[in-house]
């Protein structure tokens, strides 16, 4: 049986959201050494993969189960109580045998969380803090990602993606509770390119993100840092 589980978690002192050979610190290596314990020796596919220190609070994986496990919520229960309170997964579903959590993925949100002001213990974890933010001017530039570009100058260095055209669907800035939110929807992301463009939207003018956007101008670029990033939703 197919199912697929959709889950939440904290990336901050994950590897990253992917198995590792050298290494069980990632969120899937945590959930796939337990899946062993219960007789699930089936991989976990996700839909995508997070960088280490970036959190979700709706990633999608499927999964293959063995006919011995039909008892979802109980799995969910198990998973639940077994695993790092990092960790949560938030619904286990059958679905059909041909689903792909990663290919047939639709649409893909992610958020990142701002605040103006001092870092603070209890945040720095989850929002990314800066001293000085222009908001009216992110919230007008943010919207020159959205269509179809060729991202390749928003993509992180040794990443082996051959093609790096991708939609933006939707991409807006609004404040919310003494916070400043990013939010981005597109059919597909190449590595560490939404940190990229929340970079380039504190560094750079109009003009400048333009210019990366047609590939006609270089510009000096960090991503911004990652634990202000979340992966959001993943539409079907």
């Amino acid at each position: 049986m197919r199912v697929k589980i959709t889950m939440a978690y904290n990336g901050t002192h994950f590897l990253g959201s992917q198995t590792q050979t050298q290494t069980k610190n990632t969120v899937l290596g945590n959930i796939e050494s337990l899946l062993k314990q219960l007789g699930i020796k089936e991989r976990l596919i996700a839909s995508g993969r997070t960088d280490k220190g970036v959190h979700a609070t709706g990633q999608v994986c499927h999964l293959d189960l063995p006919p011995f496990w039909s008892d979802l919520e109980k799995l969910k229960s198990v998973l639940n109580k077994m695993l790092p309170t990092a960790i949560q997964i938030k619904e286990i579903k059958e679905v059909e045998s041909q689903f792909h959590a990663r290919y047939d993925a639709k649409v893909r949100t992610y958020r990142y969380f701002i605040k103006v002001g001092p870092s603070n213990p209890f945040e720095s974890d989850f929002i990314t803090f800066f001293k000085k933010v222009d908001f009216e001017e992110i919230q007008k530039n943010i919207t020159l990602f959205i269509g179809s570009h060729n991202f390749k100058e928003f993509m992180k260095t040794g990443s082996d993606v051959t093609n790096t055209l991708r939609e933006i669907y939707k991409a807006f800035a609004y404040r919310y509770q003494g916070y400043i939110i990013l939010n981005f929807q597109a059919n597909g992301f190449l590595r560490s390119q939404i940190r990229l463009m929340v970079g380039a939207l504190l560094t750079l003018d109009a003009q400048q993100i333009q210019e990366k956007l047609s590939c006609s101008q270089e510009h000096k670029l960090k991503p911004a840092p990652p634990n202000g990033l979340y992966l959001a939703k993943i539409q079907y």
